[in-house]
């Protein structure tokens, strides 16, 4: 009998990994920006409440740490807490129509933490997550978000749980069993965008990742074509039944996907939507030293997926904000920013953003992306001024830190310090993540006691 999807993807993961250089390059990009980004969300109130289901749960394992503090909690509840925080400023990192290193980068460390496993099997882990997410997302034509479904929520589960499976080195029975279990717990909708419940979309798909593995290790079954069957988890995301359920077409790891699509590392903490006409704005502003008083209207044209995650028109706080064209071409006219400082309560309700953010107009196009089919082909910003005259950014591709466009180093560098601060510890901790596969035991980036 021929093997379906859900066990190739179940061979896959139970190989182990050899990956090339480029891949634990992108792969520990993702760890740097996504422990960033963890840093700078952790005092948010999502987090705050999150960590008080914690502790009400009275997990008694610490297996864990929260935030790489003393704090240690069960694997999963540290992964539910960690990634909450890592998304919770949606300044984390975008690929695969999602954010893949929100959801890998806390279930592989919460999970490696409690088998203190090496850095370099950290990285393969997420790799490994990273390309069973890709192998799935590719069989989908039509946007998830459009559908109402996250797929960092959706996709991210199933790629936790592959990831965690490797670091366990199940065997492939085990890790379908873990597969076909996660494709059970995945949730997420984008009705919920711009709300507290967002960010936890990440942290429960860590969570479910780890839990999976955990409850097929102690004999939990599920369906072994539960990816592929015709009322299994493809079809289940697909009410056009437009994916792709077979499994002849699955090359998964002849080559890695993440070399080719990479990570696309953000600049503003918003949803990356908007970021093509954020830089379109800024680069106008500079160049021809203007400001919100001077225009009176901005024209947008963006993608109907864009668009339709970009549903805050009047956003009223810094959550609505995150998802709001409108917000993010006001920030830019107003304070020539998009950054933390700006995404607060108190800027968003600011008399001048709020006039500005009403000169904005916005028009779609049903064009794609080859690269990102989510975005559209490319997004484009007119400014009318006062005077009469208009500046036109023309066709913007790629959004600056889009892993076609990447941020340096450098610039990945300074995110970091911008996001953690430039402590004794968040120095010592960035030396250790430019240099992850080399760390013998992954529980070192812990601050000290």
């Amino acid at each position: 009998m021929a093997q379906g999807l859900t066990h190739a993807l179940a061979e896959f993961v139970a190989r182990r990994l050899d990956p090339p250089a480029d891949a634990v390059r992108i792969a520990r990009s993702g760890f740097i920006d996504t422990l960033a980004t963890m840093a700078a969300g952790q005092s948010q109130p999502v987090v705050n409440v999150v960590r008080k289901f914690v502790r009400e749960r009275q997990s008694v394992a610490a297996e864990a740490s929260i935030l790489l503090g003393s704090e240690l909690a069960g694997s999963a509840d540290a992964a539910l807490i960690n990634g909450t925080s890592a998304h919770a400023l949606d300044y984390d990192d975008v690929a695969l129509g999602g954010h893949p290193s929100t959801v890998l980068v806390p279930a592989v460390l919460a999970e490696g933490e409690s088998l203190a496993a090496s850095g370099a099997d950290a990285i393969r882990a997420y790799i490994v997550g990273y390309e069973v997410w890709a192998e799935l997302a590719a069989r989908e034509p039509d946007p998830y978000h459009e559908k109402g479904w996250h797929p960092t929520a959706v996709l991210g589960t199933v790629g936790a749980a592959a990831a965690a499976a490797y670091l366990h080195k199940l065997p492939v029975d085990a890790c379908r069993n873990a597969i076909a279990l996660a494709a059970s717990m995945s949730s997420g909708l984008v009705a919920n965008f711009g709300t507290m419940t967002k960010p936890l979309h990440a942290g429960r798909a860590a969570a479910c990742g780890i839990e999976a593995v955990r409850m097929t290790r102690l004999g939990l079954t599920a369906s072994p074509d539960a990816i592929e069957h015709h009322a299994g988890f493809l079809a289940a995301l697909s009410p056009q039944s437009r994916s792709d359920r077979s499994d002849a077409a699955s090359k998964i790891g002849e080559r890695l996907r993440i070399v080719d699509a990479g990570l696309s590392i953000k600049r503003y903490p918003m949803c990356y939507s908007a970021h093509r006409t954020i830089d379109g704005v800024l680069d106008m502003v500079a160049a021809n030293d203007i400001g919100v008083d001077d225009v009176s209207e901005v024209r947008v044209t963006i993608g109907t997926t864009q668009a339709s995650m970009l549903r805050n028109h009047a956003p009223a706080n810094a959550l609505e904000a995150k998802f709001s064209i409108e917000f993010a071409v006001a920030s830019a006219l107003v304070a020539r920013s998009v950054g933390l400082r700006e995404l607060t309560d108190e800027f968003v309700t600011r008399d001048s953003v709020q006039r500005a953010m009403a000169k904005v107009r916005t028009q779609t196009v049903d064009t794609h992306c080859t690269v990102e089919p989510v975005f559209s082909f490319a997004d484009r910003v007119v400014l009318q001024l006062g005077n009469g005259s208009t500046l036109d950014s023309g066709d913007i591709r790629f959004a600056r830190g889009n892993a076609k466009l990447p941020l340096s180093a450098d610039e990945l560098k300074a995110k970091f310090f911008d996001c953690s601060g430039d402590d004794e510890n968040a120095v010592r901790l960035y030396g250790l993540l430019a240099t992850l596969e080399t760390l013998g035991d992954i529980r070192s980036l812990r601050k000290p006691v």
